[in-house]
């Protein structure tokens, strides 16, 4: 188990911030229609950088869904880049640059976690060092994905790390109607292997659970299921109006335990934070977001885009499809 220093601390605290503040630029840009709809990151700050910071971005992959990516710094800028090409609407926004261990984001719900139970089980036959983690939302934990995933997992003892994201809501749907159980956590105990649950407000909490984790993977133990649980503070998505169906009370309740206010007060009151470096911090994510988003805004975009990064090689089917592109310039009709 990893100890955390005063830097480890403040690098969490660091990129938390700078995860809220470019997912703000990111918002308005949407509200622009400059990029497309996304799932904002607010409230859920604390359990992807915990979660990171636990891992070797070396070694270690991370197997995201959607509202991870501002999260993710610890694995590289490039991160960030691919990112907002996903968000403009580029195919090179789910390419894999090397040597990234961190999986693009993607939108159908919890088919990532078989892909996660697979990296890790291929790690196992490669006897490469390091554990898969995946996150997903509560209302993943209802898709078959998620059971046949965790099943296979515990029967070949993966090392894999399942984190499970609740923040109260799978889009409208509160957790009391997406489970009978008593916590997400309790689900392990039908794959065979360990279930915890922590605040996902905390990133040190976090932090631990996943250390732990990733220990009893390394070790042979295989799997475990952490659930994190925290309050989704804005919209499932941008598409999205949670005025329509969450008490305004609870919103009101979740807002005084934001996980970066929250931090970023503890660390303040340890002397370890100021507002003058907050400021500063904020501005340096802002400096970046700009210059990654206006790469991405010059990326070069040819006819048949669509079809890179989908296999090392054209099918034959691919290669009549791409030659039809190239042919039009990219226009139909």
């Amino acid at each position: 188990m990893t100890i955390l220093s005063d830097a480890d601390r403040l690098s969490m605290l660091t990129d938390m911030v700078a995860a809220r503040t470019q997912a703000g630029r990111l918002w308005n840009l949407q509200r622009q229609g400059r990029v497309g709809t996304l799932a904002p990151i607010d409230g859920h700050e604390a359990t992807f950088v915990g979660a990171v910071h636990a891992l070797d971005p070396e070694v270690d992959w991370f197997v995201p869904q959607y509202r991870e990516a501002l999260a993710l710094m610890r694995y590289g800028p490039e991160v960030l880049d691919r990112y907002l090409l996903y968000n403009l609407g580029h195919p090179a926004g789910g390419f894999i640059p090397e040597p990234i261990r961190a999986l693009p984001c993607q939108i159908s719900l919890a088919t990532q976690i078989p892909h996660a139970v697979g990296l890790a089980w291929g790690m196992t036959l490669r006897d490469d060092p390091g554990v898969a983690l995946v996150s997903f939302g509560d209302g993943s934990s209802s898709e078959g994905d998620f059971y046949e995933a965790g099943n296979l997992a515990g029967v070949l003892k993966t090392p894999v790390i399942f984190l499970c994201v609740n923040n109260q809501w799978a889009i409208s749907t509160p957790s009391r109607k997406q489970t009978a159980a008593d916590s997400y956590a309790a689900k392990a105990t039908a794959f065979g292997f360990p279930g915890v649950t922590v605040d996902g407000t905390d990133p040190e909490a976090v932090h631990l659970a996943v250390s732990e984790a990733r220990d009893r993977a390394r070790n042979g133990g295989g799997p475990t299921l952490i659930e994190a649980s925290l309050y989704r503070l804005g919209p499932h998505t941008t598409a999205d109006d949670p005025t329509l169906y969450v008490p305004p009370e609870d919103l009101v309740a979740a807002q005084d335990n934001d996980p970066v206010t929250k931090y970023r007060e503890l660390l303040s009151s340890e002397g370890l934070w100021d507002d003058a470096h907050h400021a500063e911090v904020a501005q340096s994510a802002l400096d970046l977001f700009d210059a990654s988003f206006e790469r991405a805004c010059q990326w070069p975009l040819s006819p048949d885009a669509v079809l890179d990064h989908c296999y090392a090689e054209d099918t034959p089917r691919m290669a009549r499809q791409r030659a039809a592109l190239l042919a039009s310039g990219g226009h139909h009709g």
